[in-house]
């Protein structure tokens, strides 16, 4: 039997060990709780928040705090998963999945108007991420037509309450589909 040296052997056992990477994903959801419809995103969270996701897996009730999400970001994250109400011209309660393309979203912070650092709606937010280059690998905004955001009012519609159970679906999906593509 061949005897081999201490540095060899911690070399052939770094040859034979698989290197896993830990993937990252933030699923945050935006929105103002006192804004009727516009709190759906939290709602979402709260409904997904005690699930069981991959270890990697944030999630996180940013409610107006779109700065603050931009931040965060900044870590490095392989996917985020954004939960916000959207209006789109569709029935109240449609759910809607978007892709953004990081190409199509300027890093200019002058364009869109000033950021509001108690605002939180993805175009800022993304074009905030961008600036700073901190664009996750993959973005998906997991969006609902509102009935209404104009409502100071707490609670939400009852098409929107309705569409809550499917739009977690819908992000449990999109984590598995983030973590089933190799790095």
């Amino acid at each position: 039997m061949e005897e081999k040296s201490l540095p060899a052997m911690v070399k052939e056992k770094i040859k034979q060990t698989p290197v896993t990477v830990k993937k990252r994903v933030m699923i945050a959801g935006v929105g103002n709780m006192f804004m009727k419809d516009d709190g759906f995103g939290g709602e979402v969270i709260k409904k997904i928040l005690h699930k069981e996701f991959p270890e990697g897996v944030e999630v996180k009730d940013f409610g107006t705090g779109g700065l603050k999400l931009a931040y965060d970001l900044m870590k490095g994250y392989d996917g985020l998963i954004l939960v916000d109400a959207s209006q789109r011209g569709e029935q109240p309660g449609t759910l809607f999945v978007i892709e953004p393309d990081e190409n199509t979203i300027s890093p200019d912070l002058e364009e869109g108007g000033p950021i509001d650092p108690h605002g939180a709606d993805p175009a800022t937010i993304l074009r905030f991420v961008k600036s700073i280059g901190s664009w996750p690998g993959k973005v998906f905004i997991v969006a609902c037509e509102p009935e209404s955001v104009e409502d100071f009012e707490i609670g939400l519609s009852e098409p929107v309450n309705a569409a809550i159970d499917r739009a977690a679906e819908m992000v449990e999906e999109i984590v598995k589909e983030i973590y089933a593509e190799s790095k």
